[in-house]
């Protein structure tokens, strides 16, 4: 019986010891998972004992600053198999704990090991990056300073071609100014020439003031000289003007109002094409006992020789006749180049049954198609397939197209607007002049 007891003894002390050695295992893994750190003893280790001062208690942990711990446990001695089963399942408990904790311990290890080497791989990334900035760096300090050179030579050469501009434009002012005076002088020079000229052209002959000198062998100089001398007949005579001594042919109406007419135009059946260039115009063109025009140039070294009027006969298809005639005719008459001016037409005082289409084109340049002197946008000739004094652009165009009539055209035929209007192209025209006669001798 005492043996037993001892025995019994004996084991409920060694299970009470693992008991104790489990509970302050378990205690002190619980205490390292949750990162309890005792507070420091102040006055040494902690004393652990066993069943001391209290009942029931397993074990008491007596800490160095006098307080206590007592783990309490059943006093009767549990029974061997269901004990020992419940230790071993409490320690399977505390080891998978503790293996399980390991591991975490091993995974967060390995995490941050991971990004330790991640940060250690971007660190030598940054590293070598910063190394290439500091070298480009350098690079764009140098190619600055080279930069800064090249400017300041650039800034040299500009002050430099400055000064050569600034000295340009001193001299270019210079010529400019010399060339100004110089032309200056030769337009006042060329003023003062054109006034004498004027002066003089002005101081053309007066009425009456005409040789008469056909008769006693004189050269005539159109065929007013020629009636004068005693020329009655209609015909082609030569007359020898001041200004074109040469002289030419022109047809002589002897009969038309008290004769001496020298005819500068005729119309008469559309056998001549009256559409042409400004050099046609200026020499003449057609048969003079027909279809013509004498020529600018002819006409105005005729009407700068004195005074001079003109007469229009006119006849439509219905064998109608009318006229106009005007005491003030002359082309070129204030004109230093009258080829130059444009032959100019100064007509006025006007008389007659035609109505006057002409007066309105008193002091304009002649226009052909292809030399355009007219008011208008548009070239009148072009536009009015003809060529005349236009202004813009005309009330008369005795050079236009031969259209026999009434036309559906506008303006475009031989026209004399105060008479037929502007689409009825006449039949017949004759332009004349003559020199001015007192009106005694008419």
């Amino acid at each position: 019986m005492y043996e037993r007891m001892s025995c019994s003894y004996l084991l409920c002390t060694i299970l009470l010891f693992v008991a104790v050695l489990l509970a302050v295992t378990v205690t002190g893994t619980i205490l390292f998972m949750n990162h309890y750190q005792a507070p420091p003893m102040s006055d040494g280790l902690p004393h652990i004992s066993t069943n001391q001062d209290e009942a029931n208690a397993l074990v008491t942990v007596e800490r160095g600053d006098g307080s206590r711990i007592n783990i309490f446990i059943d006093p009767n001695c549990p029974d061997y198999n269901s004990n020992f089963m419940r230790l071993e399942g409490v320690q399977t408990s505390l080891l998978h704990s503790l293996t399980d904790h390991d591991s975490d311990l091993k995974s967060v290890k390995g995490q941050d090991r991971a990004l330790l080497v991640s940060l250690a791989e971007e660190v030598a990334k940054l590293s070598a990056h910063a190394g290439q900035l500091k070298m480009d760096y350098e690079s764009l300090r140098r190619g600055q300073s080279s930069l800064g050179q090249d400017l300041n030579t650039l800034q040299t050469e500009q002050g430099r071609l400055i000064q050569l501009l600034s000295d340009s434009q001193i001299n270019m002012v210079k010529v400019v100014n010399s060339v100004s005076d110089a032309l200056n002088a030769m337009q006042k020079e060329n003023v003062g020439l054109k006034a004498r000229v004027k002066a003089d052209l002005q101081r053309a002959p007066v009425r009456g003031a005409r040789f008469k000198g056909c008769s006693n062998g004189s050269r005539p100089r159109d065929c007013g000289d020629l009636y004068a001398s005693g020329q009655r007949e209609d015909g082609i005579y030569s007359v020898f003007p001041i200004h074109h001594p040469s002289g030419f042919q022109v047809y002589c109406d002897m009969t038309t109002d008290g004769g001496g007419w020298t005819v500068i135009q005729r119309r008469e059946d559309g056998s001549v094409n009256f559409f042409r260039g400004w050099e046609s115009y200026r020499e003449g063109f057609g048969k003079i006992t027909g279809e013509h025009w004498l020529g600018l140039k002819q006409i105005h070294a005729l009407s700068i020789q004195g005074n001079y009027e003109l007469r229009i006969d006119l006849e439509d298809f219905e064998n109608n006749t009318a006229y106009a005639q005007y005491g003030t005719f002359g082309v070129g008459l204030f004109s230093v180049d009258a080829d130059d001016d444009g032959y100019p037409l100064t007509v006025g005082d006007y008389s007659g049954n035609a109505g006057d289409s002409l007066l309105k084109h008193n002091g304009m340049k002649f226009t052909t198609k292809d030399k355009d002197n007219d008011h208008s946008e548009n070239n009148c000739a072009s536009f009015y397939h003809g060529a005349w004094w236009y202004r813009n652009c005309h009330t008369s165009n005795l050079n236009g197209q031969y259209l026999r009539g009434q036309h559906t055209s506008y303006a475009d035929g031989i026209e004399w607007s105060s008479w037929t209007g502007w689409q009825y192209s006449l039949k017949f025209s004759e332009i004349k002049i003559r020199p001015t006669r007192d009106p005694e001798n008419k």
